[in-house]
């Protein structure tokens, strides 16, 4: 089973320069990534997420992990 996936707080730069450099690392390979749809739909997010480690691109998987951790509800 998949962890969940939250959206992404508007305010959180750090967060949007991942997502900007996921966008980036999946053109290299032809891949279209919704910016807006990756901050807001969850179910998006972690598809895109699980192709992204699925691919050879070690750059790529490294970003998508590191999004991913971000994504993560955290435990209290």
């Amino acid at each position: 089973m998949h962890n969940p996936i939250t959206t992404v707080p508007r305010a959180d730069s750090s967060l949007l320069v991942e997502i900007i450099e996921l966008k980036w690392l999946f053109a290299a390979h032809g891949v279209r990534v919704h910016v807006e749809q990756l901050q807001r739909d969850p179910e998006y997010a972690r598809q895109l997420l699980d192709f992204a480690a699925a691919m050879p691109n070690a750059a790529l998987r490294q970003v998508a992990c590191r999004l991913r951790q971000s994504l993560e509800p955290r435990a209290d």
